[in-house]
């Protein structure tokens, strides 16, 4: 399929390619004893754009729960459950399928003004998009880019080519260290570690960029990787989004040093990566009570 696009008084073809995901979500929490389960919010329903279509979505649950679908204030779509019954075993297992759509990685346009890097954003924008602009307090914006002006020496003047060596410098200068536990290291425990997990490579992406003066904001969602993780073909997945006037909101990946494409599905975005963690929820018992967690993430290719 091949769609007409008017740009800048041009008019030419972009071929799209659609790629068809199913999305398996388990998690499980095991506890000692019965306990009381505190309504859950869950971020896990895939957002909806112009490339991206969610064809099918389901919840199951045990025990069974009630759920109601709400609005953030960043408009993801997240879900509350409550629960009625106590238990000893929680599970919350999400499926669906998406159809994503993909154009050239670098087929979009930047206004005139920000071709060029470092550039200001114009005046409304920058009123518009003043939360994800807001620097990090002055001691870890001063590190960050001591950081930064030690790794990052050749810096292209197209500020497109900038935002893609910038990219690469986290990419190539951390080693990236999967973490299961809860929680996000700060920026500078992440250039001190010299290592990260997908998350902490997006929020050091993030402080870095508005330390520069680029808004950039946190997605969480699912990424498909047919090369890696077996039978599985993917997993849950943290990346940045940067606004470049003119083409808008573009996914960046630094864990794995590109732009993204139509193998990441968005489920939700904010300003801080806490708010927006997939699962958020708890517990009480009346005897300290100990809770193991088990999940399970597929993301597949379907015909």
């Amino acid at each position: 399929m091949r769609s007409i696009v008017a740009t800048a008084g041009f008019v030419h073809s972009l071929p799209f390619s659609f790629m068809r995901l199913e999305i398996f979500h388990l998690t499980r929490y095991e506890y000692d004893r019965e306990v009381q389960i505190h309504p859950h919010l869950l971020y896990l329903r895939p957002r909806e754009n112009p490339l991206l279509q969610v064809n099918r979505f389901a919840f199951f649950f045990q025990p069974e729960a009630r759920v109601d679908w709400m609005r953030d204030d960043f408009d993801n779509l997240p879900a509350s459950a409550q629960f009625f019954l106590n238990t000893a075993v929680l599970e919350i297992r999400s499926e669906c399928t998406v159809t994503t759509a993909d154009t050239p990685p670098f087929d979009f346009l930047v206004r005139d003004y920000a071709r060029a890097f470092p550039f200001a954003y114009e005046p409304l924008h920058r009123f518009n998009l003043s939360i994800y602009l807001t620097p990090p307090d002055d001691a870890t914006r001063a590190a960050l880019l001591r950081w930064l002006d030690s790794r990052f020496v050749d810096r292209p003047a197209e500020t497109v080519g900038w935002l893609f060596a910038f990219n690469q410098v986290i990419n190539r200068n951390l080693a990236y260290q999967r973490r299961d536990e809860a929680g996000i290291q700060s920026a500078l425990a992440t250039i001190n570690l010299g290592s990260g997990s997908c998350r902490d490579f997006a929020v050091l992406f993030i402080e870095c960029a508005r330390a520069l003066g680029i808004a950039a904001r946190f997605v969480s969602g699912y990424l498909f990787d047919p090369s890696g993780n077996g039978s599985r073909g993917g997993d849950m997945h943290a990346w940045a989004e940067v606004f470049l006037p003119g083409a808008g909101w573009k996914g960046i990946d630094p864990t794995h040093g590109i732009f993204c494409d139509n193998a990441y599905v968005p489920v939700a975005h904010a300003v801080v990566a806490e708010s927006v963690n997939p699962v958020q929820g708890s517990f009480v018992s009346v005897i300290p009570t100990a809770a193991r967690l088990t999940t399970d993430v597929r993301v597949r290719q379907s015909s």
